[in-house]
């Protein structure tokens, strides 16, 4: 057995068992637990997908969002236990698979056109 195979032998007891579905572009929540002290609570993170990186174990994404007229971004890796759920808000129209031209533009410029389901 080489490394590599070793390596993927490791991460597949890791791996979530229902990973999170969602696109690039789609407005999301992100519910991570937080512990404070002796307690656990939820936390919900809204904001936009920028991006996806990795794969397997070290999947992450990053979401963005403004609070207070300044950019907020966060990265959460897709198979952390401290992540309890994803909901997807909205999905948008994107033809790119990184969103970082929105770090640059501010008010209306940031919102993406919405992807109708049929």
């Amino acid at each position: 057995m080489n490394k590599q195979e070793l390596i993927k032998l490791v991460d597949q007891g890791s791996l979530a068992e229902s990973p999170p579905q969602f696109d690039i572009g789609d407005t999301v929540d992100v519910h991570s637990k937080i512990l404070e002290g002796e307690k656990e609570r939820i936390q919900i993170f809204t904001g936009t997908v920028i991006a996806r990186a990795g794969f397997g174990m070290n999947e992450t994404f990053t979401v963005r969002r403004i609070v207070a007229g300044e950019g907020v971004e966060r990265k959460f890796p897709i198979n952390s236990p401290r992540i309890d759920q994803v909901v997807v808000k909205r999905s948008s129209v994107v033809r790119r698979a990184k969103l970082y031209f929105l770090r640059d533009r501010i008010g209306k410029a940031v919102r993406l056109k919405e992807r109708r389901r049929s």
